[in-house]
């Protein structure tokens, strides 16, 4: 697989699956952009890419304002004239605060779909307006096995993840005949910050649990879910990533690709 050439933008990436995507990305000879509304955080991944011999620049940005992903857009062809690849992996798991609410609350549902699926909307548009003039793109949506089937832990991330799946379906087809790849990748689990308070939360909640710990309750839930019996890691999710943003990838599109070792079929 080769990107030498290509530009991308991966937002989200300062740390977990967004930053492995870049590094996987810039691996692979592209210039990346790592944005994320956390700047001083992809500021220094941006300088250890750069001290490792790849091309990165780190731009603030926040998925949920139109002004502000244009902003992006528009300092990635300012500083590199084009923008081949757009990974929309910015994403919440909930509103702050979450890990003491027994159900999601308004502010859940409205965060969550505002970042998680009307953010993937703006990014995408505005990283198009672009790729339309070069009749060439590769958009790769950061979805999740939690949108395959509803669940009772967090149904607004859920559901949210379910829209990722299907917007990457409608973009797909609206831009196919401008030669405009949209696909999206389901990653199982991972053991991520984000899993580790959510383990922390079904431990305090759940009074049988005991004084399992986080870890160990996340291994169960691998050891009985996941038929491979192991874990997904950020870099599983680069290498699909890098797969979907090369040239081997021309022929697939709308497509919701699991990597989840066979917790999910369909």
């Amino acid at each position: 697989m080769d990107l030498n050439g290509k530009i991308a933008i991966v937002t989200g990436a300062g740390r977990g699956i967004g930053r492995a995507i870049a590094e996987k990305m810039a691996e692979y000879g592209a210039k990346v952009v790592v944005a994320d509304l956390a700047v001083d955080t992809v500021a220094r991944v941006a300088d250890e890419l750069t001290q490792d011999g790849h091309e990165a620049e780190a731009i603030a940005v926040d998925v949920t304002r139109a002004s502000s992903v244009d902003r992006m857009v528009r300092g990635t062809v300012a500083r590199f004239g084009q923008v081949d690849i757009l990974v929309n992996n910015a994403g919440i798991y909930a509103a702050p605060g979450w890990e003491d609410r027994n159900r999601p609350n308004d502010r859940d549902w409205d965060m969550i779909y505002s970042v998680n699926v009307k953010g993937v909307s703006k990014a995408t548009d505005a990283a198009v307006r672009q790729m339309r003039r070069r009749q060439y793109g590769k958009i790769i949506n950061i979805a999740s096995v939690a949108g395959r089937q509803g669940g009772t832990d967090n149904p607004p991330y859920n559901v949210s993840k379910a829209g990722v799946i299907s917007l990457t379906q409608a973009y797909a087809l609206e831009l196919a005949s401008d030669n405009i790849n949209v696909n999206a990748i389901c990653p199982g689990l991972l053991w991520t910050p984000m899993w580790e308070r959510i383990a922390k939360r079904r431990i305090r909640m759940d009074g049988s649990m005991g004084r399992l710990s986080p870890r160990r309750h996340f291994n169960r839930i691998v050891s009985e879910s996941i038929p491979l019996g192991r874990e997904q890691t950020p870099e599983d999710i680069g290498n699909l990533a890098v797969f979907l943003a090369s040239d081997l990838s021309e022929n697939i599109t709308g497509q919701a690709i699991n990597v989840n070792g066979g917790s999910r079929l369909d």
